[in-house]
This record gives C-alpha cells, structure tokens and sequence, in this order.
C-alpha cells in the first residue's frame, strides 16, 4: 500500500494540512454546485489525477468517516475493480432516469452497478477515463430537475455509477468491504466501519433510531468541532460496530496531541 492523501476542494490550505498529506485542488464555479457540496468530488478527483504525480497503479477511494477495523487487501482483480454494494443505488428501479445518462445502445441498465465512487479500488488508469465523465453525468443530472428531486443526496454516487458503465466497467461487489452501525451489528471479516447514521438508544441498549437516544454518537453532532476526547462508552446490549466505533474514535483522539486545543 502506497501513501494516503487527502482531496481538498476548497481552493485554500487548512489548519489540517500538516496532519495529512493533503492535495489542493479548486472547487466549482461559484454556484455551479447548487449548494451540493458534493458535486465537487468528481471535479476534484479530475484535477488531482492531471496534477499529482500517482505512483501507485490503483487507488483507493475512502472517506473521512472510514476507519479500517481488518486489514485491507486489493480487493480489484486485474482491470476489474472492487466496490461496495449499496442496497439504496437500484438503477433498475429508476430505469426511466437512468436511461437520460445510459442510452439503450449502451446495454441493460443492469450494466450500471449498485454502487457509490466510495470505497472504490480501481485502476488509476481506469479512474483517469471515468473521472471526466462521472463529473459531466453529476452536473447533467444537478440540472434536471426529475433526477435532482429522485436522487437527491445519492446522485453523485448514482453518476459515478454512470460514468463507470458507460466506459463498460463493471464492479466487483463486496458486501464485506465496509459495514454501517448501527444496522450493520457485527464486525466478522469486514474491512471498514462507515459511520454515517446516527448511533441513538435508550439505557436497555435498545435502538431509538429516528430519536435521540439516551446515548447517542451521530457525527452530525460534531459539525462545529471535533468530538471530545473520551466519549462514553455505550450501555450494555449495545451492539459489536457501535461499541468498536466508539472505542477506535476514543483511541485516536488519545494519541492526536492537542486534540482538544486546535
């Protein structure tokens, strides 16, 4: 495994430069993103692959709300990447949308693979012929106001999803590359918890999904500032992924000098 860097679509170093290596790429235009952020992914990853200098042959696509709980191997084969299945992606269920970005003349719509750009681990070859497009399908499909209203938050993911098919690449489909607490209960072999939905229960160790919990970690409460050292650990009956997040936040704050004063 090469080395790790953070994208950075802001244009402007940060305070965080020195604790990752960090690449600054420009975001859109002024406006261009509609107030979806995350539309500046595609275009960021576009930049970084004509400017940086990519020693390694594949790339692992991650994010900040990753942690590794197995070692992680090569999960791509050859020219063929590896991604996680997202049971929320269906291009099947949205063929009439799907077909706007993926003409007939393409194949079925099941060439689209229910997945995200994340994590991804593909070919940095492969990913230098995708990037463009999956940027052009994402503000193709921020302008149509049927896909922007059906896809919502997820149409970035659902153009990475174009853009791969339209170059005719198709995914491996890990279930075991990432897990998702507090839905996904147990650890087993899967290589990284994703901690994207709020962890809220009640004292029982009872899941309160929907309401804030008794105890709760939902990095949404964290927006304004990282969160504290030594958070408390979960009720009993809690389950597996959620007292492992907890326990591996806990311990990265421990070892990050000045954690709390910057």
């Amino acid at each position: 495994m090469g080395k790790f860097t953070r994208i950075l679509h802001s244009g402007q170093p940060d305070n965080l430069m020195e604790e990752i290596p960090t690449f600054v790429v420009d975001p859109l235009p002024s406006g261009l993103d509609k107030g979806y952020v995350v539309l500046n992914r595609p275009w960021a990853f576009v930049q970084w692959l004509k400017r940086a200098t990519v020693e390694e042959d594949y790339i692992f696509m991650a994010e900040p709300d990753h942690i590794f709980v197995n070692p992680l191997p090569n999960l791509a084969r050859g020219i063929i990447p590896a991604g996680y299945l997202f049971q929320y992606i269906m291009p099947s269920e949205n063929e009439k949308i799907i077909r706007k970005y993926f003409p007939q003349e393409n194949g079925p719509v099941t060439n689209v693979d229910p997945i995200g750009n994340s994590p991804v681990i593909i070919r940095k070859d492969l990913l230098e012929k995708i990037a463009p497009t999956w940027m052009n399908v994402s503000l193709r499909m921020k302008n149509d106001p049927e896909t922007d209203e059906a896809f919502g938050w997820i149409l970035e993911m659902y153009a990475y999803a174009v853009a791969s098919a339209l170059h005719g690449v198709t995914h491996i489909l890990r279930e075991d590359f990432m897990l998702q607490p507090p839905f996904d209960t147990e650890i087993g072999k899967r290589f990284i918890i994703h901690y994207t939905y709020g962890c809220d229960f009640n004292m029982k160790g009872e899941l309160t999904y929907g309401t804030i919990g008794e105890w709760r970690f939902d990095k949404r409460s964290h927006l304004r500032r990282p969160p504290p050292r030594n958070i408390s650990m979960p009720p009993p009956g809690v389950p597996e992924s959620v007292v492992t997040l907890v326990k591996m936040v806990n311990e990265a704050t421990a070892n990050i000098p000045n954690w709390d004063t910057e």
